[in-house]
């Protein structure tokens, strides 16, 4: 049965998923970059930023993973752009340049309307208003027998956690602290909620945890 999933989610030691202070130079806000060192390296990131080489280890082997039997993605407005407030115009289309390393439908939360933006690789953003039960039943029609991912933020993943709708999450837990910013988890009992670990191995720089659902 498809799974509504959240995949390569780093959170550092004192349980935040981003820093303060989202900017356009800070996109994970102050600090946050640091979460996601053990993605950097790795073959999988390389080849979504065009460029060669990487090392293909076990922070590989989750990296690739988390792609795997995809057919839609949620996101918070602020994976989206930097942009706050309503669309001024249509000129913000994202982090990742003109191929996005989607590839499939991709559904963004914002309480502002926009046109569907249709990018190079398959990927097409549609823009929800109507709230996180109507971006779901779309990414779920969309993705047909295959699963949907929430990518964040912080926020977002609270938001579907809170309604009880994530079925499974691979955190990658990295040594580094924050001190302040976006806390994943604070208030949400994951064991009232069914979860269990299924999963865990460690690396220098993370310990990937599979979080699942009895």
């Amino acid at each position: 049965m498809p799974k509504l999933r959240v995949a390569a989610f780093s959170v550092s030691l004192d349980g935040f998923g981003a820093g303060v202070d989202q900017s356009l130079e800070n996109p994970l806000g102050v600090g946050g970059m640091r979460l996601h060192e053990w993605f950097f390296g790795t073959t999988t990131f390389q080849a979504m930023t065009g460029a060669a080489g990487g090392e293909a280890h076990v922070d590989d082997a989750y990296a690739k993973r988390s792609f795997d039997n995809l057919g839609a993605w949620i996101l918070g407005r602020h994976m989206f752009g930097p942009v706050r407030g309503p669309w001024l115009d249509d000129s913000w289309r994202g982090w990742w340049g003109d191929n996005p390393p989607y590839h499939v439908p991709v559904f963004v939360l914002t309480h502002h309307a926009r046109p569907p933006l249709e990018m190079k690789g398959g990927t097409v953003f549609h823009f929800i208003t109507a709230g996180i039960h109507e971006a779901l039943a779309r990414a779920r029609e969309a993705a047909g027998p295959r699963d949907v991912r929430v990518g964040g933020g912080v926020a977002t993943v609270r938001q579907y956690l809170e309604a009880g709708l994530i079925d499974e999450m691979h955190l990658a837990i990295t040594p580094t602290l924050l001190g302040r910013g976006e806390a994943l988890f604070a208030g949400i009992d994951l064991v009232a909620q069914g979860f269990r670990c299924i999963e865990q191995v460690g690396t220098p720089k993370a310990l990937h945890v599979v979080l699942a659902k009895d």
